[in-house]
C-alpha cells in the first residue's frame, strides 16, 4: 500500500500537469468531493470535475507550471497539504475571452483528506479574483 504522502504527491503532479481524471482517478475514491471558495470553481463539487477543469486550464495556458513551495502531512487528521505557485500565460484558444497573452503567478493551497489509502476530499484555497484580473479575464 502506498503511503498517504506518496499518493498525494502523485495526485498533485498528475493534476497540476493537466492529466485529468483519467490519470488522477487512481489516487482518489470514486466519489471524491471537492470544495473551493473561488468564483471560477463555484459549480465544481467533485474531484473528477476539478481535475478536468485543470486539464482545460492548461489548454488555455500551455506554458502553465507550478512551483511547489511546501508539502506537509497531518497523520492525525489523515490529510496532506500542498502550497504552490501556479504560473502561466493565456496564449491558448478558448476560455472566457480571446487569448490575452497576459501572465499570472498565483498562490494556492490544496488540502487533501484521505479515506483509507485514497483521497476522498480536496479543498483548494485560492484567491481567484486576483488571478482573473492579472490574466485580463475580469
Amino acid at each position: 500500500m502506498a503511503s498517504m504522502v506518496d499518493t498525494a504527491t502523485r495526485f498533485f503532479e498528475a493534476c497540476e500537469s493537466g492529466k485529468g481524471w483519467n490519470v488522477c482517478s487512481q489516487y482518489c475514491t470514486e466519489d471524491a468531493t471537492f470544495a473551493a471558495q473561488a468564483e471560477p470553481l463555484a459549480d465544481v463539487k467533485d474531484l473528477q470535475g476539478y481535475t478536468e477543469w485543470m486539464k482545460g486550464l492548461l489548454a488555455l495556458m500551455p506554458d502553465g507550471s507550478y512551483d511547489l513551495k511546501a508539502f506537509a502531512t497531518d497523520d492525525e487528521r489523515d490529510s496532506v497539504g500542498a502550497y504552490a505557485v501556479f504560473s502561466g500565460s493565456h496564449t491558448g484558444e478558448g476560455g472566457p475571452v480571446p487569448p490575452t497573452g497576459k501572465h499570472v503567478n498565483s498562490d494556492y493551497v490544496y488540502v487533501m483528506n484521505f479515506d483509507g489509502d485514497k483521497i476522498g476530499h480536496m479543498t483548494k484555497i485560492w484567491h481567484a479574483g486576483i488571478a482573473m484580473r492579472e490574466l485580463g479575464w475580469a
